[in-house]
């Protein structure tokens, strides 16, 4: 599911779109999860494109996914934001899943900061919290991967074998402990969902996740496989315990996002500075 045409379509739309505030190269990529979208009130010099003004680009159905690209100055860096994404669980195929990050890659980033929401299974974990992701479980059952290679993008079987950059990492820790920002390190499994039972998230626990969300995996996968290096940071929105599990609706999980998106924003935003 290597939709070249596709992107090369929405790639020159959003180029004519930016002009000539668009580098050749821009800094950092970046993909802004549930309730997380307020990073881009700490940018300046700021340009936004709706999804929906992109020939082919599919367009998010949940709240709090704003549903923009935004290109401008963050730490002093130029940074181009996707403000949302869609999910498998919509509807949307892998194609439509990574769009945003082949678009963007498309444009000349190569380094990519995806950001989640996710529910903690270490319980040791608060939440609220922020969770750095040192590896993934591609738990969906799909890959963007699948079907014929488009070569310019990369290999047909790309190496995996470290797929969060441990450069961008140590630099993300490094950041959280300059600002005292506590950040966790763990492993996040992707699942389609909509829905987790309290035996699947034991049965997550006991395969070595610390943290399980709705996205992201498809997403580093298809970032791998252009060469791009990646970090990847969780906000712990709730704390997925099997034998005593509650509730987690939407709207809390937004709030609990946008409280714990403000230490998110000042990090990422240390980040980019040092990059």
């Amino acid at each position: 599911m290597q939709n070249w045409k596709e992107v090369q379509l929405a790639v020159a739309a959003l180029r004519r779109r930016l002009g000539a505030a668009l580098p050749s190269r821009p800094d950092a990529a970046i993909i802004l999860g549930t309730g997380l979208s307020g990073l881009v009130e700490l940018m300046e010099d700021t340009r936004s494109v709706p999804y929906a003004d992109l020939p082919g680009f599919p367009v998010s159905t949940v709240a709090s996914h704003a549903g923009a690209f935004v290109l401008g100055r963050l730490g002093g860096r130029t940074v181009l934001v996707q403000q949302g994404r869609c999910h498998l669980y919509e509807g949307f195929g892998p194609d439509k899943v990574c769009m945003g990050v082949r678009v963007m890659a498309g444009l000349g980033a190569d380094t990519l900061i995806l950001t989640n929401a996710a529910g903690a299974l270490d319980p040791q974990f608060d939440a609220g919290g922020l969770m750095c992701i040192c590896d993934q479980i591609n738990f969906t059952g799909a890959s963007p991967l699948s079907g014929p290679n488009h070569e310019a993008w990369g290999e047909r079987f790309p190496d995996m074998s470290a797929i969060y950059d441990a450069g961008l990492r140590d630099l993300a820790c490094a950041c959280a402990l300059e600002l005292g920002i506590r950040l966790e390190r763990g492993v996040y499994i992707g699942v389609r969902g909509p829905q987790e039972s309290p035996a699947e998230t034991r049965m997550f626990r006991r395969w070595g996740a610390d943290a399980v969300g709705m996205s992201s995996v498809l997403e580093v996968i298809a970032a791998r496989h252009l060469g791009m290096r990646v970090l990847g940071i969780s906000c712990l929105t709730n704390k997925n315990l099997p034998d005593c599990m509650r509730p987690a609706p939407l709207e809390e999980v937004i709030a609990v996002a946008g409280r714990a998106g403000k230490d998110l924003g000042r990090l990422v935003e240390a980040v980019v500075t040092k990059l």
